[in-house]
């Protein structure tokens, strides 16, 4: 196996076969082109997401809208099996997350009972955002103004929906544009 890059920003996975002709086998959008590590230090691919929806949420643990890993949760809960995935990106952009990955992931696990991949903190406005997020904010148009921002990603890996802080994971807003999208 061999990773080539392509014009685009597509990276495909190509397949030497026993005849020497490729055969591809996974293509990854460029918005997906991107590898974390968990809370718990595990690596997290986004080109693995690829084909599915994806509702990536700037969470905080010590947020009025904290509660709202409740209905995160749920959602993933209730949705994985058609496809959707919920990813949360620890951030302490507004003085509201605690000091760790190790506290943080104890606080969602024990409090929430998040079970949703995790990413390890990071930066997710202004110069030192994360690329990722510096991605979304330049497709939509819109930077999280707070935590608990939420942006749907289509299965196409190109097509992405804003959300402010207030608007609740499972809103006629979201699950408007999200449904379609379930297998």
């Amino acid at each position: 196996m061999r990773i080539v890059d392509v014009a685009g920003g597509l990276k495909l996975l190509l397949l030497i076969t026993a005849l020497g002709a490729p055969a591809v086998v996974h293509a990854c959008p460029a918005l997906l082109d991107h590898r974390f590590n968990s809370l718990q230090g595990k690596p997290v691919d986004f080109c693995k997401y690829a084909n599915r929806p994806i509702l990536v949420v700037n969470t905080a643990s010590k947020c009025g809208y904290t509660p709202q890993f409740d209905k995160l949760e749920a959602l993933y809960k209730r949705y994985r099996g058609r496809g959707l995935m919920v990813v949360g990106f620890p951030s302490n952009d507004f003085n509201q997350e605690l000091a760790t990955n190790k506290e943080i992931g104890s606080f969602c696990r024990l409090t929430y009972f998040v079970e949703f991949p995790m990413i390890e903190k990071s930066s997710i406005t202004g110069v030192a955002a994360d690329p990722f997020f510096k991605q979304l904010r330049t497709v939509t148009g819109e930077a999280p103004q707070w935590n608990f921002h939420k942006y749907l990603i289509a299965p196409d890996g190109k097509t992405v929906y804003s959300f402010r802080s207030q608007v609740e994971p499972d809103s006629r807003e979201i699950m408007s544009r999200l449904s379609p999208m379930l297998r």
